[in-house]
């Protein structure tokens, strides 16, 4: 779309990308721009990258539509003599470095200062930039006047298209493409940066978390989960109506209220469109609305029969002795009443006996006496437990916590066949026994010397018999999506690099799962654990190819798949997944933790059910 500022010279765009890359854009031109040309609108341009970076601007007009006092200080100004373009913002933000702004909002004002790009989270993030103007001087023209009149963000405002392709020939960026606010949802946001916004009463599609924000939606009907969430169902499915909310009320002055996902953020909400570093487009909210608890309730499975033996998975996030004992209480009244006491339950993320310490500790005998203690005592059975102690800050996850995965097993309903060798370096294998499957060592690690662990948890496999039948369990957690960018990232469609880990490692367990059937067909094998990926990833298809495995929890109505809330979207991280002897089975993800401001974990685990 054209701008009211003429394009720089070809010159001036290549240092201007590299600034961009350095993650704050300076570039000086030989122009220079009189006060009489400059607004705001001139400011931001009509692309994601301002004309005059770079450059000293001087008395540009506005209303001071909100402060910051905290964090990145500042206040952001709109012009109210808009242009009528709809792709130019008229909102700008105000960077006042480690002053706090003295202005209010009302005050008409006349900004001088040098214009940038800033990239929340450097460049590496591949975030989107927020166009700023800092180092100011701020001249106040009057003070006690109303802000400009907010735009409303609403379903109708929003388009249904998330963003378009970036352009291949400047690496996949959309950052140079003409904003088009009316066929895309980013360019619409994009084309809000720095304005005056509002939000009507919306439903609460990502819990209140520890650093005071929430996730609504302004699209009720949009991929609606049964609990009132918004479920991320693929990567062309972003939810184009979740916006994050904050407030520019410091919690001191008035505490952020708590809210479940259900819940409404009723009456308006209004303030300015920032974009920041953990989700992107943010309402930083002058005047927040109040939290209507819709009274949501935490999950209880079904028992299992006499007959069915019960699996389940639950990363309960960095357990330790140091822990509180509530801690302990609560996630052992979870496995007791909301699993109903599963026969095998696997745990991700159980630390050493002395946690985050980095001392070469490795045993986790503390750790699960004091879990298993706390699940007897809730009413649970008496769990008995396998594990293989990994070797120091090798496997990953916080420094010094040495997270390993842990079987749990009821003794009076199943039984683990020891078979013993296998240690932090020595892997299992597959042999055939009496015409059955077995394992060399169990417990026993999945190839975890292979590349594809490189620090990363390694597979635990270990074989139970219940009722007389062997039943392989593969316990995992995949590596993490640690560097990847976010849906808000400037390439479109984003960078996931940490993929490439996650393929060899599903590849790994797959080719695993694989010698089992070749050595007996009709085996049952249950693969489990954090997997760290989607249920359409092409690290679940790794794993399910060739019909090794299948992903359980697609036996689910699409508004019921997910095990954690991300940025106000409801995805599968954890997950179950049978081979063909399985046969029949019930799933349940059991929605205790992702949906809630108050967790005992930040992940929702998963039960399986069947009879061997």
């Amino acid at each position: 779309m054209p701008s009211r500022i003429s394009r720089r010279s070809t010159a001036v765009a290549a240092v201007l990308a590299t600034a961009l890359a350095a993650g704050l854009i300076t570039v000086s031109t030989t122009s220079s721009a009189s006060a009489a040309e400059i607004r705001v609108h001139d400011v931001q341009g009509g692309t994601r990258l301002s004309p005059l970076a770079g450059e000293r601007v001087k008395d540009v007009p506005g209303t001071v539509t909100g402060v910051r006092t905290y964090g990145a200080r500042g206040f952001w100004i709109q012009d109210t003599a808009p242009d009528g373009d709809p792709a130019t913002s008229e909102g700008v933000f105000v960077h006042t470095g480690s002053t706090t702004p003295t202005v209010k909002p009302g005050d008409v004002v006349r900004v001088s200062g040098t214009v940038s790009e800033y990239v929340p989270g450097g460049a590496d993030s591949g975030n989107q930039s927020v166009t700023q103007i800092t180092k100011p001087t701020v001249a106040v023209e009057s003070s006690g006047g109303a802000v400009p009149k907010p735009r409303r963000i609403d379903a109708d405002a929003v388009p249904s298209a998330y963003t378009p392709k970036g352009d291949p020939a400047d690496g996949g960026s959309i950052n140079k493409l003409a904003l088009d606010p009316e066929a895309y949802a980013l360019d619409f946001y994009e084309s809000l940066e720095g304005m005056n916004v509002s939000v009507g009463s919306s439903r609460v599609v990502g819990a209140t978390d520890p650093y005071h924000e929430l996730w609504i939606t302004v699209k009720p009907d949009e991929n609606r989960s049964r609990r009132g969430g918004t479920v991320y169902g693929s990567y062309a499915a972003q939810n184009t109506g979740r916006l994050q909310i904050q407030s520019l009320t410091p919690v001191a002055e008035k505490p952020f209220p708590r809210a479940d996902v259900g819940d409404v953020l009723s009456g308006t909400t209004e303030g300015p469109l920032d974009f920041n570093q953990f989700g992107g487009y943010t309402l930083t909210a002058r005047t927040l609305g109040e939290v209507t608890g819709k009274g949501l309730a935490r999950e209880k499975t079904r028992r299992q029969g006499a007959d069915e033996l019960a699996v389940a998975t639950y990363n309960v996030e960095n357990l330790d002795p140091k822990d509180p004992q509530e801690k302990f209480d609560a996630l052992a009244q979870a496995v007791v009443a909301n699993l109903a006491s599963p026969d095998v339950l696997a745990l991700e993320e159980i630390q050493d006996d002395n946690g985050a310490t980095d001392d070469g500790t490795v045993s986790a005998e503390e750790t699960l006496k004091k879990f298993t203690a706390a699940i007897a005592k809730a009413g649970g059975p008496a769990y008995e437990w396998r594990s293989i102690d990994p070797e120091d800050k090798k496997d990953g996850g916080e420094p010094g916590g040495n997270i390993r995965q842990v079987f749990l097993f009821n003794p009076e309903r199943v039984a683990f066949r020891d078979r013993p060798g296998g240690d932090a370096t020595t892997g299992t294998d597959v042999v055939r026994s009496r015409g059955r499957a077995a394992l060399t060592h169990s417990p026993g690690r999945i190839d975890p010397t292979d590349a594809a662990w490189e620090n990363s948890r390694k597979p635990l496999a270990g074989e139970f018999v219940f009722r007389g039948r062997t039943v392989f369990v593969i316990a995992n957690h995949f590596g993490s999506k640690g560097g990847d960018e976010s849906l808000v990232s400037h390439h479109q469609p984003p960078n996931r690099s940490s993929e490439k880990q996650r393929h060899l490692q599903a590849a790994s367990v797959n080719a695993f799962v694989k010698k089992v059937l070749k050595a007996q067909k009709s085996a049952d094998v249950v693969v489990l654990g954090d997997i760290n990926d989607f249920e359409f990833s092409a690290t679940t298809e790794t794993l399910t190819a060739g019909g090794a495995l299948k992903a359980a929890v697609k036996s689910l109505p699409r508004a019921e798949r997910y095990s954690y809330v991300y940025q106000g979207n409801s995805q599968v991280l954890d997950q179950i997944l049978t081979s063909p002897g399985v046969g029949r089975f019930a799933y349940d993800s059991v929605h205790i933790n992702a949906e809630f401001a108050r967790q005992n974990s930040d992940h929702d685990p998963q039960v399986l059910r069947f009879r061997p």
